[in-house]
């Protein structure tokens, strides 16, 4: 009886395992064929969505490169008082914050709303008569300019710029991600406006299209009024504003000096990350988890060559959250004819924006010839995918990048420099795969000391 129990789970097991593995073959064979990549340009936006406090700059995801890295890219400009409204989407993403200053909310399902308590009183009118409560909210976070923020699948979040200037967000969504159980198409869920039909009108006015499904309308809005109004124990206008029927603002409105709420001082949070337990990456909780590192402080560099410039990374490492989200990024800052050594990355996709100053870069494919060589400038956005090598050269302006890599612990393999895969071989190696003397293997080998950033030559100046 026991060997006959034993054989059905044993096939059942096999037949499991293989078919889990066929299905990711599957998904990896899918992914290989939106890699046949046979030149790659840098990307300007496809079009712009106006909001009434400021503006939504949408890449074309159908893109080749950009299906090849399954993300998604968009830009939001977010005018001073200005609010993103609470939002979620079936991808992961990072945002990387390239100027202005403002506050971020997360509601991460299961955390006390306690967090954050007002100590104003207000009178609240329900079934057993007028109450007072103060206000209590989940935590929020500041933000600002060289701030990557990490927001994981399904959370709801919102942004608002309560600083003195324009604040400014490049977004990655990463929509190839294995907590995406939907298609690889980026869906936006809103939970306040009427984002899609203020998306329509635009489309109809400036273009005639459709609107874009990947851009989701109001989710209350297709609830009937009576159960949201039976849901939140409210009378039914109250329930229809929920809908948002007639708000033609788009996702990004503006607010009133109302707009006030129980916030973290500006050195608060950063008390709390130096002290906070996560530093071990054992005792941070969902609820507690910071959400963002700053990339812009030249003394936070990994990398730093004083005639060269600068490279900051943030990884799963010094950003726990990067771990479950299976992302992490890369600042770069050439100065002025300088380079950045070429390499590849070994186990992720590099999405490129470029944040200020010209160069040039050049990325180099399997087929062994160059997919592109050519100019990039501030607002562009370069696919690398996985293994193609790239270098970058800075023009008179110097070149600064941030760069969204699709693995949580990304690594780069150089090929020239101090820990370049060329120095790692033995000299005997290089003499025999190169067909050249000892010396000149030798010097191959040991003439750059630099790590990863090489100052400007006469010879490159020359070149750019």
């Amino acid at each position: 009886m026991i060997n006959s129990c034993v054989l059905p789970i044993s096939i059942l097991c096999f037949l499991v395992l293989t078919t889990g593995g066929s299905a990711y073959r599957q998904a990896g064979q899918q992914q290989q064929e939106q890699c046949r990549i046979q030149s790659i340009n840098p990307l300007e936006p496809a079009r712009r969505l106006q909001h009434e406090a400021g503006y939504t700059d949408v890449w074309d995801q159908t893109s080749d490169q950009i299906q090849c890295a399954g993300v998604a890219a968009s830009r939001h400009l977010i005018q001073q008082g200005g609010l993103l409204l609470p939002t979620f989407s079936n991808a992961p993403l990072l945002a990387y914050v390239v100027k202005g200053r403002g506050i971020v909310g997360t509601i991460n399902p299961g955390c006390s709303i306690e967090t954050f308590q007002s100590s104003e009183q207000i009178d609240v009118g329900g079934q057993f008569g007028s109450q007072k409560f103060r206000d209590q909210h989940q935590k929020i976070h500041r933000c600002r300019k060289g701030d990557i923020v990490a927001f994981k699948v399904g959370v709801a979040h919102w942004v608002h710029n309560d600083g003195n200037e324009d604040l400014e967000l490049m977004v990655v969504h990463d929509t190839s991600n294995v907590e995406n159980q939907l298609d690889q198409n980026l869906r936006r869920f809103f939970l306040a406006g009427n984002p899609q039909e203020s998306e329509m009108q635009q489309r109809r006015k400036y273009s005639g299209q459709q609107q874009d499904e990947n851009f989701s309308g109001n989710l209350f809005q297709g609830f009937e009024t009576e159960v949201l109004a039976e849901s939140f124990q409210v009378d039914m206008e109250t329930a229809a504003r929920l809908q948002g029927q007639d708000d033609n603002r788009g996702f990004i409105v503006r607010v009133g000096k109302e707009f006030e709420m129980q916030r973290p001082s500006k050195y608060e949070e950063e008390r709390r990350r130096e002290w906070s337990p996560r530093n071990n990456g054992f005792e941070e909780t969902v609820c507690t988890m910071s959400i963002r590192e700053n990339l812009d402080d030249p003394e936070r560099a990994d990398v730093y060559t004083a005639q060269g410039g600068r490279i900051s990374t943030v990884n799963s490492h010094n950003l726990p959250i990067l771990k479950e989200i299976q992302l992490s990024a890369e600042r770069g800052v050439l100065y002025e004819n300088a380079m950045a050594a070429p390499h590849w990355t070994l186990n992720a996709h590099n999405i490129i924006y470029i944040l200020r100053g010209t160069g040039r870069i050049q990325v180099v494919g399997h087929s062994n010839r160059a997919v592109f060589n050519g100019e990039v400038r501030q607002g562009q956005l370069l696919v690398v995918p996985q293994n193609y090598a790239e270098v970058k050269l800075a023009g008179n302006q110097g070149l600064e990048w941030v760069s969204f890599k699709t693995n949580d612990r990304a690594i780069s393999s150089p090929l020239a420099g101090k820990t370049s895969v060329i120095r790692a071989m033995p000299v005997e190696v290089v003499m025999s795969a190169f067909r050249m003397s000892r010396d000149e293997a030798q010097k191959l080998k040991y003439n750059r000391q630099e790590v990863r950033i090489f100052p400007r030559s006469k010879r490159q100046s020359e070149r750019i």
